[in-house]
C-alpha cells in the first residue's frame, strides 16, 4: 500500500534494490509497514506486506560502542581494517574518499566485514581501494548517531566557532574528552588517518576537501530526524568542526589510540 511519492530528507536504503535513496530524491513509503523504496522501484518492492515489520535490506546499526572491542583502543575492527588497507595501497590514489566506489561492492564488503568481526576476509581481494573508502564512510553514516553524538553535537559546533585559535583548540580538546570512550578513540584513529591522507600530494585531498567529505559523516546533526532548515544550516558548520579537529596536534590524538592502557589517561 504505497503512499504517493515523498521527498527524502535523510538518505535511507531502498528495500527493493538496496541502493541509497539520496537527499531530495522521490521515494514511496508503505502506509502499513513503513517499507521505503525508490519511486522507480515501486513495482519491484518486496512482499508480502507485514505491518510493523520492516525488511532488513540494510539493517539500522547501533551506536559505535556496539561494534568496539572490549579493550582499548576502542576502535571497531571494520574501521581498523579499512583504514589499514587504505593506507597500505591508497595514499597514491587521487581523490581518496571523494571518488565513489561501486555501490553494490560497498554494500557487499560492508556486510562481509560486519559479519566477520575480528577475523576479516583479506581486503587485498578488493581491487578498487575506493570501495573500502566507501565501506568506511557508509559504516559511519549508518550508525544510530554520529560519531560526535547527539548530546555533544552543539558543544562541538560552538567550540569550532570560537574565533581565537588557541581558545578554539582548547575547547575542542575538552569536548573530545567528554565523548564516550569508543567514540573518542575512533575519532582519534580517524583524525590521524585523515592527516596522513591530507599530507599525501598524490591524493590531492587537503584538510578542506576532507572536511567537506567527512563533516556530514562524522558530525551529522543534533537529532535523528533534522528539519530541512537544520540540514541546510548544519552543513557548513559540520565541515568547520572537522577542519578544526584536523588542526589539533597529532600528539593529542595519538594518546587515545596507543596500545598501552596507561597512555589513555589524560595528561
Amino acid at each position: 500500500d504505497p503512499a504517493p511519492p515523498l521527498q527524502i530528507i535523510r538518505p535511507e536504503p531502498c528495500a527493493a534494490c538496496g541502493s541509497r535513496i539520496r537527499f531530495g530524491k522521490a521515494a514511496c513509503k508503505c502506509c502499513r509497514c513503513q517499507l521505503l523504496v525508490h519511486a522507480k522501484c515501486r513495482e519491484q518492492r518486496p512482499g508480502p506486506c507485514v505491518p510493523g515489520l520492516r525488511p532488513r535490506a540494510w539493517p539500522r546499526q547501533g551506536v559505535l560502542a556496539d561494534f568496539a572491542p572490549a579493550v582499548p583502543p576502542l576502535v571497531p575492527a571494520l574501521v581498523v581494517q579499512c583504514v589499514t588497507e587504505v593506507e597500505r595501497r591508497g595514499l597514491a590514489e587521487t581523490g581518496l574518499y571523494r571518488v565513489p566506489g561501486a555501490e553494490q561492492l560497498v554494500r557487499e564488503w560492508k556486510q562481509r566485514l560486519l559479519r566477520a568481526g575480528e577475523a576479516p576476509p583479506a581486503l587485498g581481494a578488493v581491487a578498487d581501494v575506493h570501495v573500502l573508502c566507501g565501506v568506511l564512510k557508509d559504516f559511519l553514516r549508518g550508525l544510530g548517531e554520529p560519531l560526535v553524538t547527539f548530546s555533544l553535537h552543539a558543544a562541538f559546533l560552538q567550540a569550532a566557532d570560537i574565533p581565537d585559535e588557541a581558545a578554539c583548540s582548547a575547547a575542542l580538546c575538552h569536548v573530545v574528552t567528554k565523548l564516550p570512550p569508543a567514540n573518542r578513540d575512533t575519532l582519534a584513529f580517524l583524525m590521524l588517518h585523515l592527516l596522513r591522507v591530507s599530507r599525501s600530494p598524490a591524493c590531492k585531498m587537503d584538510v578542506l576537501n576532507l572536511s567537506r567529505v567527512f563533516g556530514p559523516t562524522l558530525v551529522g546533526h543534533g537529532c535523528a530526524n533534522p528539519t530541512p532548515l537544520a540540514i541546510m544550516e548544519d552543513t557548513p558548520r559540520q565541515c568547520k568542526v572537522v577542519a578544526r579537529l584536523l588542526s589539533l596536534p597529532p600528539d593529542f590524538w595519538s594518546r587515545f589510540v596507543a596500545t598501552e592502557r596507561d597512555s589513555l589517561a589524560p595528561g
